[in-house]
């Protein structure tokens, strides 16, 4: 009995020693390991790489850019099914453990001892707040020590944070494949969804890819992706989340994805998108762009974008069948799956309807081809083959644009098409209506342009189109093209004549003239766009409504070129405007973007614009941090609420940059263009519209600039590599440009008012002779119009013309601007109409 004493004294006194030991060991390894484990407080501020919307004025997306695709959503946001299937997923004790799960650790521990050895990775036991700590403070390393630091940081975060924000957290940082970060993207990358949308089976789905998300991709291992769907689904069950019925329904549901573009969202907007997203990055630097969580509400407005986009390529595509067809894009082989082969040839996404097809099989009366398959998620070619007829009337457009048969018009589908034409189609309409089953030859035009639509009195940009398609070329026609405006720059020159004395109806010389240039340049002979037909003394009026370069370079030589280049400068359309008269006749390069904006002032009444892509952008907490408009609201902030106080009052401090009188001056000579000029296509328009052609030396570009009295538009047409447009009236602004900007404006105007320009006040409205600008007499109303006189000026009683020549045409010497003050013709830079 002593003996037994004994022994259970030394087992207990041994038993104590290695208790002792074991305490002090495991209070070792807990002091190691935590004296240089990361600071977890910094959780509490934690701001994750969130990513920058931006909308069109409609709330509408319009693009998204991250490099970690992630919208931080509340815990308070995030529906209870999307909890419990996570926590169903991950760690169904999540509300009941202090950070650690003891059960799911004896467990791992049991399959780590029957793996070992086995090269097999070991099972986890984390639970979410472990997953919080190793993926916000430790790294993906495989090892005891990370897991020790790992329990330890889980019981101070514990003890630290709410059980809420610690499942926020996670919910929010996790990855979950194809890019996505959290479940507010995943969500939207995987079903096009808001959470608050998502069903029990994609719910279930989400949740079971946090441990494994390339291993469960939706396609290429859609099986796998089920099985571990349904037994979350199963678990969420097995919990009492979601009643068997739900489950059961669940269980069948195909696994179907939407494959969500991370390009612009609103159809014919990437342009627009871009030029947001160069002007966000500028502002504020890569990080902020790509991390900070910015919602930026662009000026876009997607009806007028759509409007605009379809009539620049219409334009573009008229012109360019109106050259021939330049053959096809390349050839492939049919033999075998056409499809496939197909399919490895870069199409351009963004020209719908038109799609990408080949050749199969031609006739003189049809020819049939294969349509380009679509790709799957994971990138598979679709087995799915679809084709379609040309006919004879799908091809008659096309004429030979070169060689013997230059020309000449079709008479068989045979002579336009061979097997294995790689080629561009869409469906061809008759009467308004599709034809089933049959398709139109289309070509990709070699002419490009841009189109800018702004809001005259605030300068948001409503639509721009920068090119026939951005991802044929993300260069932008509307902001980075710089082209000759030619003659659509000559209502600057004349604003700055009529705010300086002129008027209406000033006369001026139309004639032959020469201008030494100077230091041996030689003699300058401007033109007008008629060659040798000259009217002799013209008011402002007809010379500008005609275009006339003889006129405007008169006109420039009276006032001077310093004060053009100032008002340019004033308008926007040059930061500097060298000192030679051919500047005057659109010489100089600027882009549709200064020109719409230049045109706006012109329509408001002369205030200063700024043209902008953005009304408004708010950082990730929903504070405002830019706004365009910077007018001050006079009583817009009424507390209290209407108590019978006037009405709330803008104040806008914009500088102005032209008298209100002469831009309505301007305006009403350049209606005259439309009405009675070089613009007179857009007068079926129906509404009040003013605006100017432009053509440039050898017809490389052709403009139309316009506004009405709420929408100014600047259109361009022209090659990347300027060359001829064509010979004659067919290449001129007017033929070009303007039919664009009228089939637009009919659109955009299609459910406005006819609502005349605004008359400002001071303004005198007297009778005039049209021809001659001098005032009608009593009872005279043929040929008269009501021309605008500012207050102090009149219209003339005789002739006092401007620019008088000698017999020759020649300017004496006494009334020319000599070399040394600056206003020489620099050789090569006229001709201009």
């Amino acid at each position: 009995m002593r003996l037994l004493v004994r022994f259970m004294g030394f087992l207990f006194a041994a038993g104590t020693v290695v208790f002792l030991v074991g305490v002090g060991a495991v209070a070792g390894l807990i002091w190691h390991f935590s004296k240089d484990l990361p600071d977890y407080s910094q959780l509490q501020d934690y701001e994750p790489p969130v990513m920058t919307r931006v909308h069109a004025t409609d709330g509408s997306l319009l693009g998204e850019y991250a490099k970690e695709r992630r919208l931080y959503l509340p815990i308070q946001a995030v529906p209870k099914l999307v909890i419990n299937a996570f926590l169903a997923a991950e760690d169904k004790n999540f509300y009941e453990h202090g950070g650690i799960d003891y059960t799911g650790m004896a467990r791992a521990g049991l399959v780590y001892i029957q793996n070992y050895g086995s090269n097999r990775r070991p099972q986890g036991a984390s639970t979410i707040t472990q997953q919080v700590a190793k993926n916000f403070l430790l790294t993906n390393e495989v090892s005891f020590a990370r897991k020790i630091k790992e329990a330890l940081l889980a019981m101070r975060i514990e003890k630290t944070y709410s059980k809420d924000k610690i499942l926020e957290l996670y919910l929010n940082e996790i990855y979950l494949g194809l890019g996505a970060y959290g479940i507010a993207a995943a969500s939207l990358v995987y079903f096009d969804k808001s959470v608050n949308e998502l069903t029990v089976a994609e719910a279930a789905y989400l949740a079971a890819l946090p441990k494994m998300p390339a291993t469960l991709h939706p396609v290429r291992n859609r099986d796998r992706a089920i099985e571990r769907r349904n037994y979350v689904i199963d678990r969420l069950q097995e919990n009492g989340w979601v009643k068997q019925a739900d489950a059961d329904k669940a269980r069948k549901e195909p696994l179907v994805v939407t494959n969500r573009s991370n390009g612009a969202h609103t159809f014919a907007g990437e342009y627009f998108a871009e030029e947001v997203r160069r002007d966000i990055f500028e502002r504020y630097g890569e990080k902020k762009l790509y991390e900070g969580g910015l919602s930026v509400r662009t000026t876009l407005d997607p009806k007028i974008q759509v409007m605009a986009r379809k009539t620049m390529v219409t334009g573009l595509v008229n012109y360019d069948e109106q050259q021939g067809y330049r053959g096809a894009i390349s050839k492939l082989d049919t033999s075998g799956d056409w499809g496939v082969k197909l399919a490895e040839i870069k199409s351009l996404s963004d020209i719908s309807p038109w799609r990408m097809a080949v050749v199969l099989e031609t006739s003189d009366q049809s020819a049939r081809i294969g349509f380009q398959p679509s790709r799957e998620l994971g990138g598979a070619v679709s087995k799915q083959r679809e084709t379609g007829l040309i006919t004879l009337d799908g091809v008659k457009w096309a004429k030979a644009a070169q060689g013997p048969a230059k020309g000449r018009a079709a008479t068989a589908v045979s002579q336009v098409l061979q097997p294995g034409d790689v080629i561009y189609a869409d469906p061809l309409y008759k009467d308004g209506q599709p034809v089933e089953g049959q398709y139109r030859l289309r070509q990709i035009p070699e002419v490009s342009g841009a189109m800018v639509v702004m809001d005259p009195w605030t300068g948001r940009v409503l639509a721009m189109v920068g090119g026939f398609s951005f991802d044929q070329s993300q260069f932008n026609r509307a902001t980075q093209a710089y082209r000759q405006p030619g003659s659509s720059f000559k209502p600057i020159v004349y604003s700055a004549a009529l705010d300086n004395g002129y008027t209406p109806s000033t006369v001026v010389l139309d004639a032959p003239i020469e201008i030494d240039q100077g230091q041996g340049a030689g003699v300058w002979r401007p033109e007008n766009f008629s060659v040798n037909k000259y009217q002799g003394p013209v008011t402002l009026r007809n010379a500008l409504r005609q275009s006339l370069n003889t006129v405007t370079v008169r006109l420039a030589q009276d006032i001077g070129m310093p004060l053009i280049g100032e008002y340019a400068r004033r308008f926007g359309v040059y930061d500097e405007l060298p000192n030679y008269l051919s500047y005057a006749l659109g010489a100089g390069e600027t882009t549709a973007m200064r020109m719409v904006t230049a045109y706006s002032m012109l329509a408001n009444g002369g205030r200063r614009v700024k043209p902008t892509l953005i009304d408004r952008i708010q950082d990730r907490y929903g504070h405002t941090i830019f706004k365009h408009d910077q007018r001050e609201c006079r009583g817009c902030d009424a507390p209290g609420g209407w108590k019978n106080q006037p009405e709330p009052q803008l104040i806008d401090r914009r500088e102005q940059v032209l008298d209100s009188m002469t831009a309505y001056q301007i305006t009403e000579l350049l209606e005259g263009v439309v009405q009675a000029g070089t613009a007179t296509v857009v007068r079926e328009v129906g509404k009040p519209i003013a605006g100017k052609t432009g053509t440039t030396n050898e017809a490389k570009d052709a403009w139309f600039v316009g506004f009405s009295p709420d929408v100014a538009v600047a259109i361009y047409m022209g090659y990347d590599k300027p060359r001829p447009l064509g010979k004659g009236n067919a290449a001129t602004g007017g033929h070009l440009a303007a039919p664009i900007a009228r089939d637009f404006l009919k659109l955009a105007l299609a459910d406005k008012p006819a609502v005349p320009f605004k008359v400002p006040a001071g303004i005198k409205l007297i009778r005039v002779v049209a021809k001659t600008g001098m005032r009608a007499g009593p009872g005279e109303t043929g040929g008269t119009i009501l021309e605008a006189f500012k207050p102090g000026t009149a219209p003339p009683d005789n002739y006092s013309v401007i620019g008088v020549a000698d017999a020759d045409g020649r300017i004496p010497a006494s009334q020319q601007q000599q070399p040394d003050s600056g206003f020489f013709m620099r050789p090569g830079t006229g001709g201009l109409y």
